[in-house]
């Protein structure tokens, strides 16, 4: 194992993830960003696909796992979309 360790912190915005990964001493080791895609339906009305958020947050952990080469991950810290609400069934897996 590693004695270089380190934290990933995944911020799921309304625009777009991003992941940082700090050392031990909270220096940047690398930092990955990708928008997600958005619908307006409505007038004031805004939407995205669960599935396409879900996708790009596997794509930028992998992008971040490769970077951290020769670090072990200690942990992920998540923040998210506080006022936006997922609904999934629970016999396929899939956002409603």
């Amino acid at each position: 194992m590693s004695s270089k360790q380190c934290v990933i912190g995944l911020d799921l915005g309304t625009t777009g993830v991003r992941s940082i990964a700090f050392d031990q001493k909270g220096v940047i080791i690398t930092s990955n960003y990708q928008e997600i895609r958005q619908s307006y339906p409505n007038p004031g009305w805004v939407e995205q696909d669960p599935l396409n958020i879900l996708n790009v947050t596997l794509e930028l952990l992998h992008k971040t796992a490769q970077d951290l080469m020769g670090y072990s991950i200690l942990t992920v810290g998540i923040t998210n979309q506080r006022e936006t609400t997922v609904l999934w069934n629970s016999k396929t897996g899939l956002p409603i």
